[in-house]
């Protein structure tokens, strides 16, 4: 599997996948965590134009794709019932999507950003048991509680490499 920025050209392509993440949250208890078709086309654009946007590719296809973005991230400023496990510079990886019938994928992800910085933070909504499990079994530790732009609760996630 190749990991790479993703291209304009693939932005059809890059929503089909989220469209098949949000239906597959739906079906698995998390029916509020990308409402309202979120990220848009025009957020997942901005992301592809500023070289953010992430694509997994095997066979032609897009099996996956994440956005890896340089912190320092406003909603990071302020974590409740806890603490970021360092304050070194970071990135942070949001947006991770895979489509339904594919293993591995957002371990790729995650494991392509942490070979390529000294820490790295996420977050994600309490009803999103399997990126619980996810981020849990790739290294991340569980620090607290941040609120994305809506105000609404996401636990975050810290991973230091060493």
């Amino acid at each position: 599997m190749e990991i790479r920025k993703a291209e304009e050209q693939e932005l059809e392509e890059i929503l089909r996948v989220y469209e098949d993440a949000r239906a597959y949250m739906a079906a698995n208890g998390n029916k509020t965590q990308w409402k309202d078709g979120y990220p848009q086309a025009d957020l997942v654009l901005t992301d592809i134009r500023q070289g953010y946007c992430h694509v997994c590719v095997e066979n032609g296809e897009i099996l996956g794709v994440f956005s890896w973005i340089p912190g320092p991230d406003p909603t990071y400023r302020v974590i409740e019932n806890g603490a970021w496990l360092d304050e070194q510079p970071y990135t942070v990886i949001h947006r991770v999507a895979v489509r339904c019938r594919h293993r591995g994928i957002a371990s790729a992800c995650m494991d392509y950003a942490a070979a390529r910085c000294k820490s790295l933070r996420i977050d994600t909504h309490a009803d999103n048991l399997p990126m619980q499990r996810s981020l849990e079994k790739n290294g991340f530790l569980r620090c607290g509680i941040i609120h994305v732009e809506d105000g609404s609760p996401r636990i975050a996630y810290q991973r230091v490499m060493s």
